[in-house]
């Protein structure tokens, strides 16, 4: 692990913050705030600034309905919060479902393993990362199955894992305002349109 005391003065970063092969030990002693970083590939990216406003209203909203339904059976946590699904590899999901029987991957240090069902999102700065790098991530190390919300186009797109190809393929895309988002791999898991794009109206005024 590399030691923490050699700053540089100015932001306080760590000099080998640019550096590659960097492991979970190295993420962990960076300094508490801000910035934010993931860890993917062994390298330090920094994450985008804070989220809109559309992007906290549809977290809170997804929040909501998932502790509703699920939280007798599933422990759902919420960004910010490590996902340690390698020594190099450290995301920040948005919303993050396990299964109270797999309770023991949730410790102090965040989620080590992979989640049953995650969902991201997405924001100007983020949807590529979302897309393309996550996917192929949470796809490598087995979560089930992943969400992806637009606020924009107000649509959900669903994906399963196909484990032999460790892949995903796409299972549907929501974004009639009477649909419900539901979960094979998470069966209480019941979204209603409506209610996860709630108060996105003001938006349009």
């Amino acid at each position: 692990m590399r030691g923490v005391s050699n700053m540089k003065r100015d932001n306080e970063q760590p000099d080998w913050i640019h550096e590659e092969g960097l492991t979970y030990e190295d993420y962990a002693s960076l300094p508490e705030g801000k910035p934010r970083y993931e860890l993917i590939g062994g390298k330090l990216q920094l994450m985008s600034p804070a989220p809109t406003l559309e992007h906290q209203l549809i977290s809170n909203n997804l929040s909501v309905l998932t502790n509703e339904h699920c939280r007798n059976d599933y422990i759902i946590l919420a960004a910010p919060v490590d996902l340690i699904l390698a020594n190099g590899e450290v995301r920040q999901p948005d919303i993050a479902m396990i299964h109270r029987s797999r309770s023991g991957i949730v410790t102090r240090r965040g989620i080590e393993g992979a989640p049953d069902l995650i969902v991201e999102i997405l924001s100007p700065s983020t949807a590529l990362n979302d897309k393309r790098s996550k996917r192929e991530t949470y796809a490598k190390y087995g979560v089930k199955e992943y969400v992806i919300t637009d606020p924009v186009h107000r649509t959900v797109e669903q994906f399963l894992l196909n484990q032999e190809q460790q892949c995903y393929v796409l299972q549907n895309v929501y974004g009639q305002e009477d649909e419900i988002v539901t979960s094979t791999t998470v069966p209480c898991l019941t979204l209603p349109i409506k209610e996860l794009f709630r108060d996105l109206d003001i938006f349009d005024k």
